[in-house]
């Protein structure tokens, strides 16, 4: 049988986001005997380009800009050629689309990986046009695969899941709370409005106007880079949080997480939220809204509390009742823990996408 040369084409190497998971991906696309390349589209920060290397992957990195499709397509078509590509594979909107465009070109197989909640209006009509050239569409959690199957019009025999993350045994854990020093909150993600993080500078705010007391000094930190980043320092100075911080771009956000006692996702969107997963995994509860896939990954009272999004109110009596007994807090995490390393273990992240892969082979047998 001929092998399978995967062009994984993706829209940069960000760092963060859906370029994330990319070595654990290809890992296991790799141990199914697929041979796989990684083409992004536009370097933008570069961050997620360390990781990549270091998993050989080797990755094409195109010197180009957000919005010179063509230019780009004409380079993904020249270098998935070059290279001998079989299939492509797509992940987020820009690659995808241009995946659509090029793969039929060429003959080839097209996959094409969903991850995100929302979709730009013509971006999700461009998708629904060309939905049928893919052979088959994969969703990043059972909520963004109903999302595919909802606004793109994909039928079930070109559609299936693959969550997008396996928890880690070996991810340092946070340490439980105690009497005496700071309650430690914190948040990672880009600082754009759909990470919602006006929605939790409103929330502290109103527990401060209530005169909520907490029983230990609080040291609340969001560690991301992000075009907010004065609205929110502006928002937060306006409210006189003294305990709020904006850190930057977090290189370590393992070691972020497990410093903290309490981990909050004030997203009004998210697909599955890696990062969340990730703070459950440390050991941490997770406050957060009740969007993508958090409210099934999240347990209510159990590992966590989910209320909607863009709701202060609801953050707010929330995160209350959760910093008024901080003892409470590790043993939620520790259940979360548990629950991660059951749902999301390797076993079943890598048997998932073999059988993809076998899928795959099968339909270009």
């Amino acid at each position: 049988m001929s092998p399978i040369r995967i062009a994984y084409v993706i829209n940069s190497v960000e760092g963060g986001g859906a370029s994330q998971p990319v070595p654990a991906i290809t890992r296991v696309l790799r141990e199914a005997g697929a041979e796989v390349r990684v083409f992004a589209l536009t370097p933008r920060d570069r961050r997620g380009l360390p990781a990549m290397v270091a998993a050989g992957l080797n990755p094409l990195v195109r010197e180009g800009g957000l919005t010179d499709h063509l230019a780009a397509a004409l380079w993904l078509k020249r270098e998935i050629t070059g290279w001998g590509a079989t299939h492509i594979w797509t992940s987020l909107s820009r690659a995808t689309i241009l995946g659509l465009i090029v793969g039929p070109k060429l003959g080839l197989p097209v996959i094409s990986w969903q991850h995100a909640a929302y979709l730009k209006p013509w971006n999700r009509r461009l998708m629904r046009f060309l939905q049928r050239r893919a052979l088959l569409w994969v969703g990043d959690s059972r909520s963004v695969t109903a999302l595919t199957a909802g606004r793109l019009g994909v039928p079930q025999n070109r559609l299936t899941c693959w969550p997008i993350f396996a928890a880690d045994p070996a991810m340092t854990q946070a340490r439980p709370w105690q009497p005496g020093e700071p309650l430690r909150i914190g948040s990672l993600g880009r600082l754009h409005p759909v990470k919602g993080y006006e929605v939790l500078i409103g929330a502290l705010a109103r527990l401060k106007a209530d005169g909520f007391t907490s029983p230990a000094p609080l040291d609340i930190r969001i560690a991301g880079d992000g075009a907010q980043r004065a609205r929110l320092e502006e928002l937060s100075r306006q409210a006189g949080l003294d305990s709020l911080f904006f850190t930057g771009f977090e290189p370590h956000p393992h070691q972020f997480l497990s410093g903290l006692h309490l981990y909050v996702q004030p997203s009004r969107s998210e697909g599955f939220c890696i990062a969340a997963h990730e703070a459950l995994t440390a050991g941490l509860p997770v406050l957060a809204s009740a969007v993508g896939e958090l409210p099934r990954s999240i347990r209510q009272d159990v590992t966590g509390i989910t209320v909607p999004p863009a709701d202060i109110d609801a953050l707010a009596d929330a995160l209350g009742r959760l910093i008024s007994d901080p003892a409470r807090l590790s043993p939620m995490g520790q259940a979360a823990r548990a629950d991660m390393l059951e749902r999301f273990s390797w076993d079943r992240f890598a048997a998932t996408g073999s059988a993809i892969i076998e899928r795959i082979r099968q339909a270009s047998a």
